[in-house]
């Protein structure tokens, strides 16, 4: 299953690596792309929605499902 979701305040190579790796610390993921500049991270898997979002702003990025 693919989910996308929004992230807003990604500046840089290294945000999107910290997204990337909150992300891939969800359980049920089994990869994740992520675009700085299309503000969205595309994940796949069965993690739940709302998980994603949780790990993101945790991160210190805004995310929104």
């Amino acid at each position: 299953m693919s989910q996308t979701i929004t992230v807003e305040g990604m500046s840089c190579e290294h945000c999107e690596q910290t997204v990337e790796d909150a992300l891939e610390g969800v359980e049920g993921v089994e990869s994740v792309d992520v675009d700085r500049d299309a503000k969205r991270a595309t994940v796949e898997g069965a993690a739940e929605t709302q998980a994603l979002v949780s790990a993101v702003d945790i991160a210190g990025y805004n995310a929104s499902a």
